[in-house]
């Protein structure tokens, strides 16, 4: 065989091998990116669970307030108003900007609890308070974790030389879900 074949076999050889490389490379961010895709959904899905829940109990928890303090009702309408504003926002920085005014609306709602020892004696009442704490450590828990799936998704995005593959197939950054007042970062403690 001479030569000129021989170099051009190696030659091809190499190419071949180089683009399989290539190809594997490219399959392995394709995958990665995919999962890490679906970690995003998974955590906003879970966090999803748990608002869902808390707007569930927030009309039990308004309609046990107005019996005790039926003059309060400006921040019983005000929780309302936030609790629709959260259902019905479309994308997670709607839904994150509404989540703030709900807490900030609770908050206040607590507030007004405390002028009441009677309510706050109420077996209903505690239980509801003792159900809406859990359920904020739940999303407080759960947020955590999507914040930190979108992290990782959206560095994956813009790092080199992953974020040729992520533009190739049309990924986006994702927006985290995040507390805006310092003060609603803390998880509220619910006290007797």
């Amino acid at each position: 065989m001479p030569v000129w074949a021989i170099v051009l076999l190696v030659v091809l050889g190499v190419l071949i091998l180089l683009t399989g490389i290539i190809i594997m490379w490219v399959v392995s961010v394709y995958n990665s990116l995919i999962k890490l895709k679906n970690n995003v959904e998974e955590g906003y899905s879970t966090m999803d669970v748990y608002m869902k829940k808390r707007y569930d109990l927030i009309p039990n928890f308004v309609e046990t307030v107005k019996g005790y303090a039926k003059h309060e009702k400006e921040a019983l309408e005000k929780v309302m108003q936030a609790r629709y504003s959260c259902m019905s926002a479309n994308t997670p920085e709607e839904r994150a900007k509404s989540e703030n005014m709900l807490a900030g609306t609770l908050k206040s709602l607590f507030a007004v609890t405390e002028n009441y020892p009677d309510l706050k004696a109420n077996i209903n009442f505690i239980e509801l308070q003792n159900t809406l704490n859990n359920l904020e450590l739940e999303i407080a828990n759960s947020r955590k974790y999507y914040n930190g799936c979108v992290k990782l998704l959206n560095n994956k995005i813009e790092l080199f030389p992953s974020n040729l593959v992520a533009r190739k197939f049309n990924f986006e950054k994702k927006p985290l879900f995040e507390i805006i007042n310092e003060e609603e970062k803390v998880v509220p403690k619910v006290q007797f």
